[in-house]
């Protein structure tokens, strides 16, 4: 028999699974020895009160466990040589997009225009130790793309959209710990991911599919409105009839190269402003509503949302126990990111602090029609670079500073390690984001007592939270409606966000080109 149960847990009794058994066995009327298994299901949080764990458990009673087998059966060289799809951008999109054509037993060959996960990292470093960015490796370009370096959460609700368990299960086949399909906001890490990621590329190539470092897609080639091909660095013509364009959010020079052949973009929405950081004890005291907890709670989380006066404000990619990042792509340029390893034990909490960005704030742009949003975004970018000495070092204002309208005389340690320099932020950024930023820390700080703080900073910009582009594409056979073979993928075509819906639309429009690949 089996029968589904939730269990409230004391954080000090989360690893006492003896426990478990005896309160499921309460709970279900049940003798202890008649629970042949005790599976969990999932695993979050309940910090309302008092935090608890609340675990869902699928409890077997004189039944014998079986675990199912979940992973995928990739067999050696089982893809078909010969005709291929071609993929540009090996980020998750660009991965999961791989891994499923391979299944179909179709060739992946993979353009992907930074580093493998390894050597990309001196390239990150060099960002860190001397602001040097090179504009094609760095934390947004490279294998594994803008999730290998920052952080790794894998919660979404894109439910709809495709499996999401699927894709957690892959990710545990290449190595991700089984907690994943466990957690309520299953994290990986990013000091895991790249091992991960690795372990994906090795599936790909013992499969026969193809991947190219250092290969960046420069022009399309295009014949009677159907895609005849692509052109790598200026230089290497590769045929091929079906391209999945998964290039991320980040690749400005993609949007223009389609616009030279009059391919429909579209300016889309959009939200911008800056990270604020807070050290996590103060986030844990809020969060679990004291300075004493169990040493077994995670580092305290939030999601804050609101409506101000005139847009929408909220928290985005929360990271507790993580640091900021600088996430440019371009060496004039200054934007930041967050990110955790799996321990989540950094002393600082970081998130995203952004409002929505819509046509009227891109007015002064508008000549610019499907890039105003994207030349308000780089405005912003530029900006931050000139506040902060033409340097990755960040602009940065305490919270109370910022809302009372004067300067930060002195900033609070941050993680940021190419550092912060104190920046009138509350008089440079748009007006309409210093509105709605202070209208929010107000609000926020009355659902979060001390979110404004003097312990809060505000580090900018975070400018990357989605593109602001989109590329259109058909509803049902997911490709561009002036283009056959063109299929807009994932972030930077402003069709995912987040690493699980990035990989599940990898996926779609893997099944997509295979349909047109097999017609």
């Amino acid at each position: 028999m089996l029968k589904q149960i939730e269990l409230a847990i004391h954080p000090d009794s989360l690893y006492d699974k003896a426990l478990h058994k005896k309160l499921a066995a309460k709970k279900l009327q049940a003798h202890v020895n008649e629970i042949t298994a005790l599976i969990p299901l999932k695993r979050s949080v309940d910090a309302r009160k008092s935090a608890v764990f609340r675990i869902r458990y699928e409890v077997y009673i004189d039944e014998p466990y079986l675990p199912a087998k979940n992973d995928i059966s990739y067999k050696p060289v089982k893809v078909k040589q010969g005709r291929h799809v071609i993929i540009a951008g090996f980020g998750p999109a660009g991965m999961f997009a791989a891994l499923k054509l391979i299944e179909a037993g179709i060739k992946p060959v993979v353009l992907e225009r930074g580093k493998n996960v390894r050597d990309r990292r001196f390239d990150i470093s060099a960002i860190q130790r001397n602001h040097g960015v090179n504009p094609d490796s760095n934390y947004c370009f490279g294998e594994g793309g803008a999730g290998a370096y920052s952080d790794g959460k894998l919660f979404t609700r894109s439910t709809k959209r495709g499996d999401v368990k699927r894709i957690l299960n892959i990710l545990v086949q290449h190595g991700a710990d089984p907690d994943i399909l466990v957690d309520a906001h299953p994290h990986i890490g990013s000091n895991k991911l790249p091992k991960i990621v690795s372990a994906i590329r090795e599936t790909i190539l013992s499969n026969g599919g193809e991947i190219h470092f250092n290969n960046r897609v420069t022009d399309l080639m295009i014949r009677d409105h159907r895609l005849d091909g692509v052109v790598i660095n200026d230089c290497v013509e590769m045929p091929g009839q079906e391209l999945i364009l998964a290039t991320g959010h980040s690749a400005v020079d993609v949007y223009y190269m389609l616009k030279k052949h009059n391919i429909r973009l579209e300016a889309k929405p959009f939200a911008m402003g800056v990270r604020i950081e807070h050290p996590q004890k103060l986030i844990n005291a809020i969060q679990y509503h004291s300075k004493h907890y169990s040493s077994n709670l995670p580092a305290a989380a939030y999601t804050l949302t609101c409506q101000t006066s005139e847009r929408a404000a909220f928290s985005f990619c929360m990271c507790p126990g993580g640091i900021i990042v600088p996430a440019a792509t371009c060496p004039d340029e200054q934007v930041v990111n967050g990110m955790s390893v799996s321990g989540r034990n950094s002393p600082f909490a970081n998130s995203g602090f952004v409002v929505s960005v819509g046509e009227k704030d891109w007015m002064d742009y508008r000549h610019e029609n499907e890039f105003a949003g994207l030349k308000l975004r780089m405005a912003l970018e530029k900006l931050a670079f000139e506040l902060g000495g033409h340097s990755q070092v960040a602009p940065a204002q305490k919270a109370m500073d910022f809302l009372n309208g004067k300067n930060s005389t002195t900033l609070n340690p941050s993680s940021y390690i190419p550092g912060i320099i104190s920046a009138p932020l509350h008089e440079r950024l748009p007006r309409f984001m210093v509105k709605g930023l202070g209208e929010a820390l107000t609000i926020f700080n009355k659902k979060m007592p001390g979110f404004s703080s003097n312990d809060a900073q505000l580090i900018g910009v975070e400018t990357r939270t989605s593109s602001p582009v989109r590329i259109p594409r058909d509803r049902t056979t997911l490709m561009h409606p002036d283009v056959h073979g063109l299929f807009p993928c994932a972030e930077g075509a402003g069709h995912a966000g987040g690493i699980v819906s990035a990989a599940i639309d990898g996926e779609n429009c893997a099944s997509a080109a295979g349909l047109h690949f097999n017609a």
